[in-house]
């Protein structure tokens, strides 16, 4: 029991949404609050590059939860509500409307900003960053009337929004300084898969190339490559990372390393204060490793799982196989697992047909898997992926090996 404690969630993503919940849940029976900088009540951010820029969702269709459901548990959601000042030894929260909170308990679900290019031209208009419902709708609206896209990152965000310019019948360019899409996520054997699909759909790609900047009047009309070389444009996508929300916490003493620093269950350097989601660089068990995951699944798992923690009605630590999907075009993209740098990969399918399969193998373990356009196989695969499974790389290349049956073995 939690009885009169007060639970303060500063950020109001689905890390936010999920701990809330879970903490009501599992016995928390104190007040609980959330602080979201955005207007609108949680929702799925997935969707932003991909169906609501292509017009076939809106983004009053995201919404996690109605309000009403949060106060039937007793869960209040400050919108349009800053943390402007976090006084941990006073147990305080300062907001952008002047309240002052107290808190027994305090989760960091502050999330991630994009990082924003601060070359010459970048200010100009018709240059965008793509985080929030607001971001999409003013993306979506230029993109409209725009008829020549530069998308500068071939990440998850800047191919997803590559191939939704595309779909609306845009002409896309994608640059990237690394060779090829996606390459931060995946081996250069299924990267070059990626790069196919990009091509067969008609996007030119521009890898190993950096814009330096961007020309036009009061609107972006040409972008400039290190080289020189220079592509007509009318809107430019910028996608190349994120960064986590961490300058509330700067003096605050609690430690920061590439996000705020946490043990296995969330807890970080101070007590009764945590994070999750974006925001945290947390103690994975089983890969004897601190790591930081900025995808959708985690959010919402580790969101759930620390809600549980501060109810009091968790002793196990956080330990998932890290997971993570892409949809573009038609072409869905699973990955399931952690892989070294060093790691051998096995691919079994046709790359020509832009369907495969790859397994990571860390000393003849299968440590993780990926699947393109292949989700019939991925279930399997992630089984594979729990057990370790130690199987020869001639059977799992081999188009004779039933791999659904083959996983059941590690059931």
């Amino acid at each position: 029991m939690t009885t009169g404690r007060n639970l303060v969630i500063i950020g109001g993503g689905l890390t936010a949404h999920s701990a809330a919940l879970a903490a009501r849940h599992n016995g928390y029976d104190g007040k609980i609050t959330i602080l979201s900088e955005e207007s609108a009540l949680p929702y799925d951010r997935t969707p932003l590059s991909k169906g609501v820029l292509q017009g076939k969702q809106q983004p009053d269709q995201l919404g996690f939860h109605p309000e009403g459901d949060y106060s039937a548990d007793d869960i209040t959601v400050l919108s349009d509500t800053r943390a402007t000042n976090v006084d941990l030894d006073a147990r305080t929260v300062e907001t952008s409307s002047e309240d002052r909170l107290t808190f027994d308990d305090l989760l960091i679900a502050t999330g991630a900003s994009p990082i924003h290019l601060t070359g010459a031209g970048f200010d100009l208009d018709g240059v965008h960053y793509l985080r929030t419902t607001d971001d999409a709708d003013s993306l979506k609206s230029d993109l409209e009337a725009a008829t020549s896209v530069v998308v500068i990152g071939a990440g998850f965000i800047g191919s997803e929004v590559a191939a939704s310019a595309r779909s609306l019948g845009k002409h896309v360019t994608l640059v990237d300084m690394a060779g090829s899409p996606m390459s931060a996520a995946l081996h250069p054997d299924i990267t070059a898969v990626c790069a196919a699909i990009h091509e067969d759909h008609g996007v030119t790609l521009q890898m190993n190339s950096r814009i330096d900047e961007l020309r036009g009047g009061t609107r972006v009309e040409q972008a400039v490559l290190s080289d020189g070389s220079t592509i007509d444009c009318d809107l430019v996508v910028v996608g190349v990372g994120v960064r986590p929300n961490v300058e509330l916490f700067a003096d605050s003493g609690l430690e920061i390393d590439n996000g705020i620093v946490t043990d296995e269950f969330c807890r970080t350097s101070v007590p009764n204060v945590y994070a999750a989601g974006d925001v945290a660089n947390w103690w994975h068990p089983e890969l004897n490793q601190r790591i930081r995951i900025e995808h959708f699944d985690n959010a919402g798992s580790q969101g759930t799982f620390v809600g549980k923690v501060i109810a009091g009605a968790m002793d196990e630590p956080f330990a998932p196989i890290p997971y993570f999907w892409s949809d573009q075009y038609d072409t869905n993209i699973q990955y399931a697992g952690f892989a070294s740098d060093d790691a051998e990969v096995v691919i079994r399918g046709n790359p020509d047909e832009r369907s495969i399969t790859a397994f990571y193998l860390d000393d003849g373990a299968i440590c993780a898997a990926v699947t393109v356009n292949n989700a019939r196989e991925f279930r399997s695969c992630r089984r594979l992926v729990a057990a370790r499974a130690q199987i020869d790389r001639e059977t799992l290349q081999s188009p004779d090996t039933d791999i659904r049956k083959l996983s059941r073995e590690y059931r």
